[in-house]
C-alpha cells in the first residue's frame, strides 16, 4: 500500500469539489492547486559569524524535511561589509509530497503553538494568487531542539498557486486550513 499525505488525499477529496461549487468551474483541471511551497530565512548577522549559516541549514532542514541550501548576495554593499558571493540566508523550496507534510505540519502543529495568535493577515497576496508570509516564531516548531537554538530568526514561506486572482488562492488557502483573520 502506497502513502498519500493527508492534506493531498483532502485536496483530491474534499477541496476540489467545493472549489469547483463555489466558483463553478466546468473542468476538474480549472480548480487552482498548490504548485510549491518556497521557505526563506535571510541571516544578515551570518556576515559576522560563518556558522550561522551552517546552522540555518541545519534547523531549516530539520523543519521542512528537505535540505536547505545558502543563498548568496548578488552585489558589493559596502555600508554592510557585504562583499558579492557570500552567504547571507537559507532557503527551500517544496514540491510534491514533501510540500503536503510541510504544510500539514505548519497547519496543525506550529501555528496553533504560538501565542496570542490571532490569525494570519490576508494581506501578503501579490494579485496573481500566489501568497506570503513571515512566520516569526521558529520555535514552535517541534524539530527544533530550543537548547541548541542560539539565536530565533523568523522565516518567509510563499505559497505558489495556481490560481489566476487572490480571491481563488484564498479560497484554496483557507480550504486547507490557513488560518486568516477574520
Amino acid at each position: 500500500m502506497e502513502y498519500t499525505p493527508r492534506l493531498k488525499k483532502k485536496y483530491q477529496e474534499e477541496i476540489i469539489p467545493a472549489l469547483m461549487k463555489e466558483f463553478s468551474y466546468r473542468n476538474v483541471m480549472q480548480v487552482p492547486k498548490l504548485t510549491k511551497i518556497a521557505v526563506n530565512q535571510g541571516l544578515g548577522t551570518a556576515i559576522v559569524d560563518k556558522k550561522l549559516i551552517d546552522t540555518g541549514i541545519e534547523e531549516m532542514s530539520n523543519i521542512t524535511g528537505q535540505r536547505a541550501v545558502a543563498t548568496k548576495s548578488k552585489k558589493d554593499i559596502s555600508n554592510f561589509k557585504l562583499r558579492r558571493d557570500m552567504p547571507i540566508g537559507v532557503r527551500v523550496t517544496l514540491r510534491g509530497d514533501q510540500m503536503y507534510e510541510f504544510l500539514d505540519r505548519l497547519v496543525s502543529v506550529a501555528i496553533p503553538r504560538v501565542r496570542d495568535f490571532r490569525g494570519i493577515s490576508d494581506k501578503g497576496f501579490d494579485g496573481r494568487g500566489n501568497y506570503t508570509f513571515f512566520f516569526s516564531n521558529e520555535s514552535v516548531s517541534t524539530e527544533i531542539d530550543l537548547d541548541k537554538v542560539s539565536k530565533i530568526n523568523g522565516m518567509d514561506i510563499t505559497f505558489v498557486t495556481s490560481a489566476r486572482t487572490d480571491k481563488e488562492a484564498h479560497a484554496l488557502l483557507k480550504e486547507f486550513g490557513i488560518p486568516f483573520r477574520k
